[in-house]
């Protein structure tokens, strides 16, 4: 996103405290292994290339809890990605204003790549009156498009429609 804006992610592992660090790969990365890959970023700094950052996930992370579909490190990246470009927040406001700008029966489509973007988008549908949900379950691409499109695999797909 606007790269002038914000905190580096290399200024989040090299100076975060552990436990701040943990925090964030937890709560944005929804990391099980999230303490222990804080401790081994922060026992290994300065790390100055993400090749460091790698080295540090799979050592922290046992061999065998490795991910079978994504990397091990991959929920690390996600989670300082998340509060690089402040991507939540900037869902959080878009929302609002996206719904706003709907005519009586426009609808607002808005594709999650994970959770905690889909857990939002669900809310806020919710607790917007002038809403309703198109489909009870988000709509998710097939084994064929995936296999097409393996950054399809996670995608879900939430549409409500303006009363």
């Amino acid at each position: 996103m606007d790269a002038a804006s914000g905190r580096p992610a290399a200024d989040l592992v090299n100076r975060l405290p552990v436990r701040d660090l943990a925090s964030l790969i937890r709560e944005y990365g929804e990391e099980r292994w999230a303490q222990r890959i804080a401790e081994f970023v922060v026992a290994r700094r300065p790390l100055r290339t993400t090749g460091d950052l790698v080295a540090a996930v799979e050592a922290a992370v046992p061999r065998g809890a490795w991910p079978r579909k994504i990397h091990p490190a991959t929920r690390t990246f996600q989670a300082l990605r998340i509060e690089v470009n402040d991507e939540l927040g900037s869902l959080e406001r878009a929302l609002p204003q996206a719904a706003a700008l709907l005519k009586p029966r426009g609808r607002l489509a808005v594709i999650c790549f994970h959770s905690l973007e889909d857990r939002i988008v669900k809310r806020f549908v919710r607790a917007d009156p002038a809403l309703r949900p198109v489909n009870k379950t988000p709509l998710t691409p097939s084994a064929a498009e995936s296999g097409r499109n393996p950054r399809a695999r996670s995608a879900r797909l939430r549409v409500a429609e303006k009363l």
